[in-house]
């Protein structure tokens, strides 16, 4: 009896292990459970439903579970379906005579499905408003994947979940200008944690990539961290404008080709508020051009280009909590011949900071304004470090200049909003100009004052300025209010001429000359003094003397061979009108083109002769004439001497017209018109006059450039010249 039992239980066990076996190998399938499953798989939420196949059943022995897995399923909701490649889950023998959940683990495989789909279920389960802009703006791309989930007992989702798959060709709608397309990707979520894989897009027509970008949740927030590539390309220039519309520059780009690597990170909160942003990219920038529209280049390059280049740049740019710094060095092409520059630029506080150096070799390069040329034969090295200020003012802590021999030192300049200098400690000069004058001075401030000091200066620039301007404000300096000290051992007046030992003091107030005087002396031992103050009226008195005025009457074109002389200048002003008043006694002149014509044109041809020869002299000239803005008008303008004499007025309005009219006569007609006046005549002339000839009247007008002439023989003298005349006698 007990054999059979043995035997029967044998076979019973026998056939219960062949039955585990053959369900853990092979298992069964069926659709008797499938409500079963579905309830249990969905119980968590009613609005979907799950359409399942066949299942097939497996046992595992050794953990007490049931594998069941189906294929082919879908997932149905609000008219939509999404198709799954498989489903599978665990479960528990045990928690069958329990009341538990019986579902260990949940695997999902899907077959590629859109995206659009995947994002309808999501929002569908969760009505969140953010999943419906993001459902709008998705156009197109599939998405397939791999879901493992796994429950505790209550069959809450653990925090073990994995989510694996790809999107791949997912298409955005254009949004602001900005365009998305072809976005693929791999993708890796674990709790609280994702990561993107191989990323490839076109994002405004522009390749762009990643290897990886990752997201961790922490707390409230998430923080992002990757890399992004972009590939050899151009650029398109709208991309460029739009990103760069806050900036307020006029650059008209072109042309631009870079690679790119971008590793950055940021926090953003579930409000999607950013902070804590960082950039490091490294830019390698093959080609940039851009139009030149700024003009005020041109005055230093020469033989600028309509189009400047950028070659060849190595490019790094970093951002952190709101510091922005570009360090980058490469080619440049303004002129003919490529150059070099290195620049450092950080933006912080809505301050900019910037470092650059420039080498240029084989282009032009000017300085006009202290007369400074490169040439292209040389190779000239120029550093900048300087702050640019949100109010538009610049402070340069230093600018240098070093080509060869010649150097250039600026230290602590600061500029206004209208570039013009605030405050400067110190200007170094040590250089050759194009006029091989050369320059050593240096320029320092002492507490609110300046000293100007050194052996040899160009001054003929800052003459030609000052000469030309009728404009108060027209001072490099924004308010000054100073005195400068000046001790010059040789200072040049033109290309030629120069003076020694120029010393003196400047005293500027509220930007304006409040009192200036100045002492030199020629090689010759002549002096020259100038002087101008302010009187108790707030007139401007300016006062000009030498006793050799030759060098500064060299630099007007209308007269030329001027030889001897002594110079004498008084002038008043006010407001913008100035009197004036020139003397000059007991000179000659050899050369004077509208002389000689007017001397030519009244047929004076032994007067005229003179010019070619020892010259004209004169023992008087006076000329009394006001300015006002562009117009000087000449009240009165009297020359006399041995051979002739001139009584002149009119006026001359810059750069566009001359009107002077006057009366020339030879000194023979003078000293018999004199002569004839009884008693005065013998006292001053005596009884013999000579022949002598009659006088003219003129006119010149016209264009600075385009005179005309015209003559009138005289018979009478007016009163006005005889006055005239006899005044100057009498005072000699």
């Amino acid at each position: 009896m007990i054999k059979k039992i043995v035997k029967f239980l044998s076979i019973i066990f026998l056939i219960l292990v062949l039955a585990i076996l053959y369900l853990s190998i092979f298992g069964i399938e069926t659709s008797k459970f499938n409500n079963q499953i579905k309830n249990k798989i969905l119980e968590s939420n009613k609005r979907v439903n799950l359409d399942l196949k066949t299942v097939r059943i497996s046992l595992s022995p050794f953990d007490f579970r049931a594998n069941i897995t189906t294929f082919d399923a879908k997932i149905l909701f609000n008219n939509n379906e999404i198709e799954l490649e498989s489903l599978k889950t665990k479960i528990s023998l045990l928690k069958i005579f329990k009341n538990e959940f019986l579902l260990n683990n949940l695997q999902i495989s899907s077959k590629p499905i859109k995206a659009k789909n995947l994002v309808s279920l999501i929002r569908y389960l969760k009505n969140d408003p953010k999943l419906l802009f993001l459902e709008i703006m998705i156009k197109d791309g599939h998405l397939e994947g791999n879901i493992d989930l796994n429950f505790d007992k209550k069959g809450r989702i653990k925090n073990n979940y994995k989510i694996n798959g790809s999107i791949k060709n997912l298409k955005i709608k254009k949004f602001n200008n900005y365009d998305l397309d072809n976005l693929s990707f791999i993708f890796a979520i674990k709790d609280k944690k994702y990561k993107f894989l191989e990323l490839d897009t076109r994002f405004n027509k522009i390749r762009l990539n990643s290897p990886s970008i990752e997201i961790k949740e922490i707390e409230n927030s998430y923080l992002v961290n990757g890399k992004i590539l972009t590939n050899k390309n151009d650029i398109p220039i709208n991309l460029i404008k739009n990103l760069l519309n806050s900036i307020p520059l006029d650059l008209d780009l072109k042309n631009i080709n870079l690679v790119s690597e971008n590793d950055f990170s940021f926090k953003v909160n579930k409000k999607f508020k950013f902070k804590d942003l960082k950039i490091n990219s490294e830019i390698n920038l093959s080609k940039l051009t851009y139009k030149n529209n700024f003009l005020s280049i041109k005055k230093y390059f020469p033989d600028i280009k309509e189009e400047i280049d950028f070659k060849d740049h190595k490019i790094k740019f970093s951002y952190n909590k709101d510091i922005a710094t570009i360090l980058g060095s490469g080619k440049i092409l303004i002129e003919d011949n490529e150059d070099k520059i290195d620049y450092e630029i950080t933006k912080k506080d809505k301050q900019y900071f910037f470092k650059k150096k420039f080498r240029i070799k084989d282009n032009i390069f000017l300085i006009n304004e202290i007369e400074y040329k490169k040439d292209k034969d040389k190779e000239v090295s120029i550093k900048i470090d300087g702050v640019l200020n949100d109010n538009k003012e610049i402070f340069f802590n230093e600018i240098s200049l070093v080509e060869n021999e010649n150097s250039i030192l600026i230290k602590n300049l600061n500029l206004d909003s209208e570039f013009k200098i605030s405050s400067i400690s110190l200007l170094e000069l040590d250089y050759k100009n194009k006029n091989k004058v050369y320059n050593q001075i240096y320029l320092k401030k002492n507490k609110e004052d300046y000293i100007i000091e050194g052996k040899s200066f160009d001054a003929s620039k800052f003459i030609d300025n000052i000469m030309s301007s009728n404009d108060e404000d027209s001072s490099i300096f924004s308010n000054l209010n100073s005195k400068i000290n000046i001790k010059i051992n040789k200072t040049y007046i033109d290309n030629i001429n120069f003076i020694n030992n120029l010393s003196g003091n400047l005293q500027y107030k509220n930007n304006k000359i409040n009192d200036l005087k100045l002492d030199a002396n020629f090689p010759n031992k002549k002096i020259i003094n100038l002087s101008i103050k302010k009187n108790t009226n707030l007139d401007t008195i300016t006062r000009l003397s030498s006793s050799y005025p030759k060098a500064l009457i060299k630099r007007y074109d209308f007269i030329k061979g001027f030889e001897e002389g002594y110079l004498d200048f008084y002038s008043s002003k006010k407001n913008d009108l100035s009197n004036s008043v020139l003397v000059i006694d007991n000179f000659k002149v050899k050369e004077a083109p509208v002389f000689a014509k007017l001397l030519s044109l009244a047929s004076l041809q032994g007067v005229s002769d003179l010019l070619t020869g020892e010259g004209i002299r004169f023992t008087d000239f006076e000329m009394k004439f006001s300015n006002q803005n562009d117009l000087t008008t000449i009240q009165e303008m009297y020359a006399i001497g041995p051979a002739v004499s001139i009584l002149m007025d009119g006026y001359i309005e810059d750069k566009k017209l001359v009107s002077l009219r006057g009366t020339l006569v030879p000194a023979t007609t003078i000293n018999r018109t004199i002569a004839s006046i009884p008693f005065l005549g013998k006292i001053l002339i005596g009884d013999k006059t000579g022949e002598g000839v009659f006088g003219v009247s003129f006119k010149i007008k016209g264009p600075p450039k385009d005179l005309k002439t015209t003559v009138n023989p005289i018979k009478t003298l007016t009163p006005r010249f005889i006055t005239r005349t006899l005044e100057k006698i009498k005072n000699n």
